[in-house]
């Protein structure tokens, strides 16, 4: 949800335990963010190549607030007809906005949100096989403080400049929207600060491959000394 705030519930209670040793979750639950323009996209799509299971939180809110759901019916209750589009779905750009410029709102959207967003994830979530890596994308992880739920947390990074030039060039965003909503998430000190693994996302698609395949043999190592 454009604007939104994104920090979606760590996997708590979705640790799914194997009966036969409570102690052994029976997959391992990994937390991947990174700032807007990083390219997390491309990396969701190898890791789940991979075999990785994806939980990814921004699809989920927007399945949560369809038309026809009990979460479309909230928002358009609490913000009004205007923000339903000519389709009958939700203006996303339109209700975005809102959020974005004023928490009291954010906040009133959240709250119609993340409950039914962390129920969805858990549905999800609770497809993986045992012992598999399941892999939630959450993009304002660190911003949540929810990185601490998983057993690693991967950062999808790129230098500044070059995340800038995607939201003009991929984005359509204008210099003021692009800086504006690169401010408005953490540092990229703090984001690389709560990671456990990075990737590195400055170069070509080449490149993205390589050090997905890098991550992905540490995931694969940390997931047999962990579940098995």
């Amino acid at each position: 949800m454009n604007g939104a705030d994104d920090s979606h519930s760590s996997p708590g209670s979705l640790n799914a335990t194997d009966a036969s040793g409570p102690s052994r979750p029976a997959t391992l639950n990994v937390g991947l963010t990174g700032g807007i323009g990083s390219g997390k996209s491309e990396v969701l799509k190898r890791l789940a190549a991979r075999g990785a299971t994806v939980v990814d939180a921004d699809l989920a809110a927007r399945a949560v607030v369809e038309p026809g759901t009990e979460g479309f019916e909230e928002v358009v209750k609490e913000f009004g007809p205007e923000v339903v589009g000519p389709d009958g779905a939700l203006d996303r750009a339109r209700l975005g906005a809102i959020v974005f410029a004023d928490p009291e709102r954010r906040t009133a959207l959240n709250a119609i949100v993340h409950p039914r967003v962390g129920a969805l994830m858990a549905e999800w979530a609770a497809s993986a096989p045992r012992g598999g890596i399941v892999v939630y994308d959450i993009p304002l992880l660190v911003e949540g403080g929810a990185d601490r739920g998983y057993a690693a947390v991967i950062v999808v990074d790129a230098d500044d400049e070059v995340r800038f030039a995607r939201l003009l060039a991929d984005r359509g965003m204008s210099r003021a929207d692009a800086a504006a909503r690169m401010a408005a998430q953490a540092s990229r000190s703090d984001r690389l600060a709560a990671a456990d693994f990075v990737i590195v996302n400055n170069g070509s698609l080449a490149d993205l491959d390589r050090e997905t395949d890098r991550v992905w043999s540490e995931l694969v190592t940390l997931r047999d000394s962990t579940i098995r």
